[in-house]
């Protein structure tokens, strides 16, 4: 397998965004579409040090995985949803008002967003051997949340939080020591293939 079949994303290379609110940085890892704002989708990890408001985004759909840290209340449009077990994807719009509280300290989010009428999204935290490729006119993303995931063929080695991108339908054999997520974005409506 050649690198050309794949694209690494390494976690030291991202710059940390302060938040409006002063609550937390974000590190963006992936995003398909134009600037901030204009994204199709946005892959991200989160820093949340404070409790607050999240920022809204019409039309858009979250998903929202913990991978470190103890966990949030999280009031979505006027209802509660604990989101307190580590690495388990929790779905829920982005264009509603949610305010989020910390459990128990701060916690760093996996946060997936992506435009409803343009795109689909499937998140899921796995460990073991993966056999990535994009679905057709896709993307597929898989992030290390722990040290040691191995690309097999190479001697290209994931550390925490770096990520291995595919566009295209080449696959790409991902072994994981821990555990990693797996996110898989369609492009559907006007304009998708």
């Amino acid at each position: 397998m050649t690198s050309e079949a794949f694209r690494i994303l390494r976690a030291a290379a991202r710059v940390a965004a302060p938040w409006k609110n002063g609550g937390g940085v974000t590190r963006e890892i992936a995003a398909s579409g134009a600037a901030s704002g204009a994204f199709d989708w946005r892959v991200s990890l989160a820093d949340v040090t404070g409790d607050g408001p999240f920022s809204v985004f019409p039309g858009t759909d979250r998903t929202l995985t913990v991978v470190e840290g103890a966990g949030m209340d999280l009031m979505v449009d006027g209802e509660h949803h604990i989101v307190d077990e580590p690495y388990w994807p929790h779905d829920f719009p982005g264009d509603v008002e949610t305010d989020g509280r910390l459990l128990a300290g701060p916690v760093v989010n996996l946060n997936v967003m992506y435009r409803r009428d343009r795109t689909r999204a499937q998140v899921a935290v796995v460990r073991g051997t993966l056999r990535l490729m994009a679905p057709e006119g896709g993307t597929a993303l898989a992030v290390a949340l722990e040290d040691g995931a191995v690309i097999d063929g190479t001697d290209t080695v994931l550390g925490r939080h770096d990520a291995v991108l595919l566009h295209g339908r080449a696959p790409c054999v991902l072994r994981t020591h821990g555990y990693a997520a797996l996110i898989t974005l369609t492009g559907h409506g006007p304009g998708s293939r």
